[in-house]
């Protein structure tokens, strides 16, 4: 039976049998016991499924990680340590030294970096393309080594919304796949494999927690993108690993499952990156009520973002739930149910009146959070963003004036009165 989004974010992932215990368990171990060393030979091998050390998997992170591939509708999953984690291994899994990602600018500036700056370093070279490029300007950035396209659903903190089709279009033409974050958003209010992406990720410490407790991140397989036909292209999937006896991924494990199976196996084995099976337990707690949070930050969120566009005291704001918003068609297009719960804006008076603004606040805390059931606020350009130059600011979508401010699940009048006395006090 085909269960709907809200049924999956209570249920999905872990079905226990009779006396089986109700809630998931943390299997709070970082090894497993075997009978016989040809026993655990085997899942060395790839020949059998099953647990032996933690690094690598751990039943608890595979069954919250399971909940997610079904919110997702996907063919496989991994949990990560963090966002970052996730972000990395989904574009390292398939490109490497020599290599070139062709990447939406307007994207997180944690992740920028990690493209710009360390994965440079790496010897993978990244070109960033303007979310509205056109696309003969899109179809332009690729190389012949090239080897995926990344974007963001909603960009944080610009909040642009990607054009899936438009971007998935260009990544299909040159034979790689389409990786989108699509963190902001969540499975509830974009599923991007719908809209022709084909690997999904998340940071999890967002929304899908929802509560300040726990970082982690995911991965997500459509199972749509058929590596086989590009050989040449994805040594790592379609060509014997001589590190696990010859195995080739893509012969063993199918589309739907190689690439997963590749970064577990590879890099979880040499990052360790994982999460913690308290983390995902904390995790599974937050998806379940992910379904009926969404909807309260987008409520709350269309209502600040009402009250700012009226206001006089606010220089501009960008919510694609406004009518006039740049990104509202296309919002209306792959969001019709509600974005997020971010705000981004300007106040009159620029860097300094937005400082002053925020100190101001009683009920939203100065945080590097975001995307959590109370309310937080952040200047981008002087906090998560101050590593860019301002042309690099101006190219992510983030003026040195941006205020982010996320909406939580307080009452939506409380966080108006809020906004306006910290206005009125500037």
């Amino acid at each position: 039976m085909k269960q709907k989004i809200e049924t999956i974010c209570v249920q999905g992932g872990y079905r226990p049998g009779n006396g089986e215990p109700r809630q998931v368990p943390i299997i709070q171990s970082t090894t497993f016991k075997y009978n016989t060393g040809e026993d655990m030979g085997k899942l060395f091998d790839l020949e059998a499924s099953g647990y032996f050390y933690s690094r690598l998997q751990n039943p608890t992170n595979d069954t919250v990680a399971a909940k997610i591939c079904e919110l997702e509708g996907g063919t496989a999953a991994m949990l990560t340590s963090s966002g970052q984690a996730a972000n990395f291994f989904a574009v390292f899994n398939i490109a490497t030294c020599g290599d070139h990602v062709v990447s939406s600018s307007s994207i997180y500036g944690g992740t920028f970096n990690l493209f710009a700056v360390t994965m440079k370093k790496m010897g993978i070279d990244f070109t960033f393309v303007s979310p509205d490029c056109t696309p003969e300007e899109l179809n332009a950035a690729f190389r012949p080594n090239t080897k995926a396209v990344f974007g963001e659903t909603i960009a944080n903190p610009a909040l642009t919304v990607l054009d899936f089709e438009k971007f998935a279009t260009a990544a299909h033409a040159h034979g790689v796949p389409l990786i989108v974050d699509n963190t902001f958003a969540t499975p509830v209010n974009c599923r991007p494999f719908a809209f022709g992406a084909d690997i999904v990720t998340h940071s999890t410490t967002k929304y899908m927690d929802g509560h300040g407790s726990a970082v982690g991140g995911c991965i997500v397989d459509s199972g749509k993108f058929d590596w086989s036909r590009y050989p040449d292209k994805f040594p790592g999937l379609c060509t014997p690993d001589e590190s696990y006896h010859g195995i080739t991924y893509v012969e063993k494990f199918g589309v739907g499952g190689a690439f997963i199976t590749k970064a577990t196996a590879q890099l979880m084995r040499d990052f360790g990156s994982i999460q913690a099976p308290q983390n995902a337990y904390l995790l599974n707690l937050g998806l379940e009520s992910l379904h009926v949070r969404m909807a309260r930050h987008c409520e709350n969120a269309q209502a600040v973002a009402e009250f700012l566009s009226k206001d006089p005291r606010i220089s501009w704001v960008t919510y694609c739930g406004l009518p006039g918003d740049k990104y509202h068609a296309l919002a209306q297009k792959y969001l019709p149910n509600g974005s997020c719960g971010v705000v981004s804006f300007g106040v009159k008076g620029g860097r300094k009146a937005a400082e002053a603004f925020m100190r101001n606040l009683k009920i939203a805390a100065i945080e590097t959070h975001v995307a959590d059931a109370r309310s937080c606020c952040l200047h981008p350009a002087s906090t998560t963003h101050r590593q860019l130059s301002d042309e690099e600011l101006v190219a992510a979508g983030v003026s040195p004036d941006l205020i982010r401010l996320s909406c939580g699940l307080e009452s939506k009048e409380d966080l108006i009165d809020d906004i306006d006395q910290a206005l009125s006090n500037l």
